[in-house]
């Protein structure tokens, strides 16, 4: 790979969370596979051709990270889980309830002891997509966080090997992530994101301080991602993105960070990504924790929606900028949207005209707060 990370600083100032809007040719295409209807290499001959055009597009937007929209997944989640040894993807009863809403079915049982795929899928992936990109452009790798993986029988994560030790299924899990993030390493990443939807919900059932029955949870969670950053290489990118739920345009939960910031500042990543984008995310008054822990992360402001298509006012995004900026110095802090446009491959109520416009102001704002 020829594209270091070492003339630059990331995250970039304008950045995005991963996943794009499915186009209809890909969605048929996916439907016509499941239902036995095309080929394996047909649907991946499909995927190559929508991904080398919307790799495209990034780079015409003027994006120094792409990613291949997730182009290749279902679920933003449950595909990674799926593809490691001693899980397996099923169809549970129910699905996950967002605001009201019930999504379609899926989750992960964990049927065995977890150990690394070398033959995992997303490794193909990446290697196609670090492929195509042109020089001074970096192919940024998105998958799920660790804590999004804990058992938890109300996120569809069923233990049915280690019965709910979390230790036992820690000590597990912490190598396999090391092994995975290493063989990304080993093809050319240098640009690493861990998805987790934990850190908001946790939020979202706390007020103030976090609860004391999720304490345990915090503090494996921390566990997990500071091993997985304390032995990653020196020049790999790895970086966060906390969300609340993103699904059809709908969420999942709402709550300010105040009662996880104490954990999320002693997390040894290169940045955050965390969702701003409406009241349910609160205030920027967390923000000073992670300020204050000495590390030098950036944090990526998502203060642009992309769960409706209404684009954002460039002088509101400014005044909201300037205001996180009495927490965290303008110098360490970036832009981004909100979430992914299609966290799972039904995507947002927004057409792609519309998603480009919302990265393009993205861009646009960025580049007349900052210089760089």
């Amino acid at each position: 790979m020829t594209n270091a990370t070492s003339v630059k600083k990331y995250p970039s100032r304008y950045d995005i969370a991963g996943s794009f809007l499915r186009p209809e040719r890909l969605k048929q295409a996916r439907a016509a596979f499941q239902q036995g209807n095309l080929e394996r290499a047909k649907l991946t001959a499909i995927e190559d051709e929508e991904i080398k055009r919307i790799v495209a597009k990034q780079v015409e937007l003027g994006l120094r990270d792409v990613t291949d929209g997730e182009f290749r997944r279902s679920w933003w989640h449950l595909d990674f889980f799926d593809g490691l040894n001693g899980a397996k993807f099923f169809e549970p009863d129910h699905g996950f309830v967002f605001n009201g809403q019930e999504t379609r079915r899926g989750g992960i049982k964990i049927e065995n002891k977890l150990t690394y795929n070398p033959e995992h899928p997303f490794f193909a992936g990446f290697e196609h997509l670090n492929s195509i990109v042109p020089d001074g452009v970096v192919a940024k790798q998105t998958i799920p966080s660790p804590s999004v993986f804990f058992p938890n029988k109300d996120a569809e994560i069923y233990d049915e090997y280690y019965h709910y030790d979390l230790e036992a299924f820690l000590a597990d899990e912490i190598e396999v992530y090391k092994q995975t993030v290493q063989h990304f390493y080993d093809l050319g990443c240098r640009y690493l994101q861990i998805d987790d939807t934990s850190w908001g919900m946790w939020a979202s059932f706390s007020k103030n301080v976090i609860n004391p029955e999720l304490k345990p949870l915090c503090e494996a969670a921390v566990k997990a991602i500071n091993a997985i950053a304390d032995n990653k290489p020196d020049d790999l990118v790895l970086t966060m993105h906390v969300c609340r739920g993103n699904y059809d345009s709908n969420w999942a939960g709402a709550g300010a960070y105040d009662p996880v910031a104490d954990y999320l500042a002693q997390l040894h990543i290169d940045g955050y990504f965390l969702e701003y984008d409406d009241e349910r995310s609160g205030g920027f008054e967390p923000l000073k924790k992670i300020a204050a822990n000495g590390r030098s992360q950036r944090v990526v402001l998502g203060l642009v929606t992309t769960k409706k298509a209404e684009l954002e006012d460039k002088a509101l995004l400014k005044e909201r900028i300037a205001a996180a900026s009495q927490y965290v110095p303008l110098d360490s802090l970036c832009l981004s949207p909100q979430c992914g446009f299609a966290s799972t491959e039904e995507g947002n109520h927004l057409t792609e005209d519309d998603q480009w416009k919302k990265i393009q102001l993205i861009v646009e704002t960025a580049k007349e707060v900052w210089s760089d």
